[in-house]
């Protein structure tokens, strides 16, 4: 399954619950390197969620945005498909 379209699916998820504000975060000459895929304020939690196809690998600046998010108090999911997101969001609970 392509990066787009795992992507589609977890923000239409995102936009059903109570108390989320997300956004897809486009990349290019006019945005930050290395943020993550998807920015999410899950009722007042930061979550940044990296999208990868299966078999995708992080680069050492995602990995590197990645710790610093976590340094900060915010949450990290990498994700290969909307059920992982699923699953994460589930312990946050």
């Amino acid at each position: 399954m392509p990066e787009s379209k795992i992507v589609k699916e977890i923000l239409a998820y995102l936009k059903n619950l109570d108390g989320c504000f997300a956004w897809k975060e486009h990349g290019g000459m006019y945005g930050t390197a290395g943020l993550p895929d998807i920015i999410v304020c899950l009722q007042g939690r930061f979550i940044g969620i990296e999208v990868k196809k299966p078999g995708g690998k992080l680069t050492k600046l995602q990995e590197i945005t990645i710790r610093d998010i976590e340094r900060a108090g915010g949450i990290m999911v990498v994700a290969h498909s909307l059920c992982e997101v699923q699953e994460r969001l589930k312990t946050l609970a």
